[in-house]
């Protein structure tokens, strides 16, 4: 059966409002949580990107509910090795209820100290390697490691968890599709695609989980909730691999203006229609994904968390 998480986005809120929202999306009865990992929001519009490891060590204190990071790119801007101890110490601060979503990142955020921005295919083959660098510290035994993207010596994770972190791939693409199916514990997507569910099962991906994100824009009405969704999440519509180049916030404002409010409504449940919402949940849960993410757009969390609470998950039971 589809469980039903909360998604929350780093790139609109400030730590406290973050885990605020999760402490209401636990009351609501959303049973797992997402969390955005950026060095920059989209846009400015968004506003926020704060330090995803300090509030994870917040939410370990505020809520019950396991915590995935959707997702981090250990590769350019953070070494392999580091991100490991980041996530081996939220598993620990979580009682075991963490798991690393990763992916292979976008120049938006990776950029940042300088580094060359690789194409798709050396990202991929960095990204594998790191994941392979984080499974080793996760035994929490010394381990060295040189490879052709890194670089390991004489390290030792001391604070790791019982059981090593578990670690979900991204995969929008064949080539990550495969990845996911070959070196990661589950698969993490942002489409209803069960050709993308069915491919990571035949390539090995057999029983692991597959989980899915989901944005909506709840408000009593759809006009102002689409304009809402368009402001901050038009970035959301771009096609093809333009997410993964464009390197500031306002690059990515210059291309959004030519994302209509059309087409964003065409994309995003928006407004308070019940049935709206539902099928576009239930959508994901036709699809196959094991949990769905679910994340409200702008200011109005109070009000989306008592109509999910009310109105939307009783019909997804």
């Amino acid at each position: 059966m589809t469980e039903y998480g909360y998604f929350l986005s780093s790139e609109e809120h400030t730590p406290a409002e973050l885990v605020e929202q999760a402490r209401m999306a636990e009351q609501a009865g959303f049973t797992s949580l997402w969390i955005s990992d950026h060095f920059h929001p989209w846009n400015d519009s968004q506003g926020q990107s704060p330090f995803v490891w300090s509030v994870i060590g917040a939410l370990s204190e505020a809520v019950s509910l396991p915590v995935e990071t959707a997702v981090t790119c250990p590769t350019v801007r953070i070494h392999p090795a580091v991100v490991a101890q980041a996530a081996a110490t939220s598993a620990v601060q979580l009682g075991g209820r963490f798991r690393l979503g990763v992916g292979s990142g976008e120049a938006l955020n990776e950029h940042i100290l300088g580094d060359a921005w690789p194409e798709a295919a050396v990202r991929l083959e960095m990204l594998e390697e790191a994941i392979q660098v984080m499974r080793l510290l996760f035994t929490g035994d010394q381990i060295s490691h040189r490879g052709k993207h890194y670089t390991v010596e004489n390290a030792r994770l001391y604070t790791v968890p019982d059981e090593p972190v578990p670690i979900d791939v991204s995969a929008f693409g064949p080539l990550a599709g495969e990845l996911a199916s070959r070196a990661g514990d589950g698969l993490i997507a942002m489409a209803p695609d069960a050709a993308l569910i069915e491919r990571f099962r035949r390539g090995g991906g057999g029983g692991k989980p597959v989980l899915a994100g989901l944005k909506v824009c709840w408000g009593p009405g759809r006009e102002e909730a689409v304009r809402e969704a368009h402001r901050l999440w038009a970035n959301e519509q771009l096609p093809g691999e333009l997410p993964q180049v464009l390197p500031t916030p306002r690059h990515f404002e210059q291309a959004s203006e030519l994302v209509t409010p059309e087409r964003v409504g065409e994309n995003v449940p928006c407004g308070d229609d019940v049935d709206a919402h539902v099928a576009a949940v239930r959508e994901y849960a036709d699809a196959g994904f094991d949990t769905v993410y679910v994340n409200q757009i702008g200011k109005e969390q109070r009000g989306f968390f008592d109509f999910y609470r009310t109105k939307v998950l009783p019909q997804l039971d």
